[in-house]
């Protein structure tokens, strides 16, 4: 009870403080202002900044199309370069989707019309002047019996007929492979030119900085941003090239085995042909 006591009247005495010392306050004359008008102080002269190398244009926008447009010339031509190989990419993909399937429908429409046939000559004939590797191959095939004139060994005809069929089944695949080389280079080489391009775009982005002598971000990003775009361009054309050569690798492969099988086809034609012409008559033997 005591403490409580001595608590509340050391708070009244130190409110009664409070309110002699604003009474004090309250009772202070003002101070008397000066009747004299002081005279205004001059400011200091405005130093002229040193002129500066313009500083290069930003643009409103950082969208692709106005990074190109505000690109170096060098760089520019870089991305060009790089749109032209990746519209050469999915042109080849048009142009080879169609030549294969064609190739493929003609070599299977033509072994289905020589697979009930019993002779190179009835082969021939159901087949007509078809142009698909099949009719290469009878065309060939029959030509190499002609070329016998009637007299032959059998295994000598089967060899030159053999030869005849490796040499045309060999450019029946580089006419499958024909432009895949193309593919294989810009998607080997296509990064590496973005990535040329952007070294150079930043190589001028840095020698624009030292001429405007600030490393404001406003200032930097745009030219980084227009280099970085060469390589992004770059991989947009490298990436479907290599996926588009890997694609039309199996395929090629998946055609060439396919003709393979046609040129078994007419090999057993041939020999049919053989086996008969021994039963018709004797053949010449090899003189050993």
């Amino acid at each position: 009870m005591k403490s409580l006591r001595s608590r509340i009247c050391l708070s009244i005495l130190a409110a009664l403080a409070v309110l002699c010392v604003q009474a004090a306050r309250a009772q202070q004359p003002p101070a008397p202002v000066s009747s004299e008008v002081t005279a205004p102080v001059p400011a200091p002269p405005a130093q002229v900044a040193p002129p500066t190398a313009p500083a290069r244009a930003i643009p409103h926008e950082l969208s692709p199309w106005s990074m190109f447009l505000s690109a170096d010339i060098f760089v520019k031509g870089v991305m060009i370069s790089l749109a032209f190989a990746s519209l050469t990419t999915w042109t080849i993909l048009l142009a080879k989707l169609a030549e294969l399937a064609l190739a493929r429908r003609r070599v299977n429409a033509a072994l289905r019309r020589i697979r009930s046939a019993r002779s190179l000559a009835e082969a021939q004939a159901g087949l007509g002047a078809r142009g698909s590797v099949v009719a290469a191959f009878l065309a060939g095939a029959v030509s190499e019996l002609r070329l016998s004139d009637g007299r032959f060994v059998e295994s000598g005809v089967k060899e030159r007929v053999a030869s005849r069929f490796s040499e045309i089944a060999k450019s029946e695949a580089r006419a499958a492979r024909r432009g895949m080389s193309l593919l294989a280079t810009i998607g080997s080489t296509a990064p590496f030119v973005g990535l040329f391009g952007t070294v150079w775009g930043i190589m001028n982005s840095f020698i624009g900085i030292s001429k405007a002598q600030t490393t404001n971000l406003a200032v930097v990003a745009p030219g980084i941003a227009e280099a970085l775009l060469a390589t992004a361009i770059g991989l947009a054309a490298a990436i479907p090239a290599v996926m588009i050569y890997n694609f039309f690798n199996r395929r090629t492969r998946s055609y060439l085995d396919l003709v393979g099988s046609a040129s078994g086809a007419v090999g057993r034609l041939l020999s049919r042909d053989l086996d008969r012409a021994s039963s018709a008559g004797p053949l010449l033997r090899a003189a050993e």
